[in-house]
């Protein structure tokens, strides 16, 4: 039987003494997205079309291939990569993300772990390839789970991943600064900071595709309620306290400046597709 295990890295708020502003924060992140896991799908069809993007860098027949989904969310890279024959390790650092992955995916993937991309609890060159679609940009340092990524992956192996880069949503971050000083979207790293964390992880051998795509809204509210739908509304230093309805009819106001001819609102995002070869 197949079963959403713990590991000595699991981040669930019980499990630490420790109370630094790292640990705070991943406990932060699993919990909101815990919270958003069964709406996740709902809202997710940007988050689905970057996993294509991304599995569509692989060959269709992976039969036999051990693959780890680290970020798995909800299962769908997993059920693609299933259905291509891999053998899949779901790891998420919610728990309640693995649940609904495990509603998705059933016993057809090999195993479901809480894990932690810093410190993946996995044996060194256990995977023959490791696929994080939208995932990272959830770490500090990006060397770290790439260099975490590498260990686990045999030689000869590959690497998979997807990130979003500055100046993804720009329209609701420009919005917001009319409205308060507040940090109400997270900040992403730049293309130089990806560079030198792939060079001090020694990921040579890489490829880089770096897509721009546009999610057109009715409304700004459309955005930030699937931005919440899938629990990436956890912003670090943000400011505490429910936003009323006044400050966000003003946000919508301000956004509207970005409306096409249609009357349709843009959310930009600047994704980096990533493939390195071991």
């Amino acid at each position: 039987m197949t079963n959403v295990r713990s590991s000595s890295v699991a981040v669930q708020s019980q499990t630490y003494s420790n109370t630094s502003d790292s640990i705070a924060d991943k406990v932060a992140i699993s919990l909101a997205f815990g919270k958003a896991a069964q709406s996740y799908d709902k809202h997710a069809a940007f988050q689905r079309d970057v996993a294509d993007r991304l599995l569509s860098l692989l060959p269709e027949n992976l039969l036999g291939a051990q693959i780890l989904d680290l970020g798995c969310g909800t299962g769908y890279c997993t059920e693609q990569l299933i259905q291509r024959g891999a053998v899949v390790t779901c790891a998420d650092l919610s728990e309640k993300m693995l649940e609904q992955a495990k509603v998705r995916c059933g016993r057809s993937a090999k195993d479901y772990v809480i894990a932690d991309a810093e410190r993946l609890p996995f044996d060194a060159e256990s995977f023959d390839l490791v696929v994080s679609s939208l995932a990272l940009q959830w770490c500090e340092d990006l060397a770290v789970p790439l260099n975490e990524m590498k260990r686990v992956t045999k030689k000869g192996g590959k690497l998979l991943f997807s990130t979003l880069l500055d100046g993804s949503l720009h329209e609701l971050k420009e919005s917001w600064s009319k409205i308060d000083t507040h940090q109400h979207v997270n900040d992403f790293i730049c293309l130089d900071r990806l560079n030198i964390a792939l060079a001090q992880s020694a990921c040579v051998n890489h490829r880089l595709d770096l897509p721009q795509i546009v999610v057109w809204y009715q409304t700004a509210f459309e955005l930030m309620r699937d931005l919440k739908g899938i629990g990436a509304n956890h912003i670090e230093n943000r400011s505490q306290g429910l936003v009323s309805r006044s400050v966000l009819q003003g946000v919508e106001t301000e956004y509207r400046q970005f409306r096409n001819e249609l009357g349709l609102l843009p959310a930009s995002y600047h994704v980096c597709l990533g493939a390195i070869q071991l």
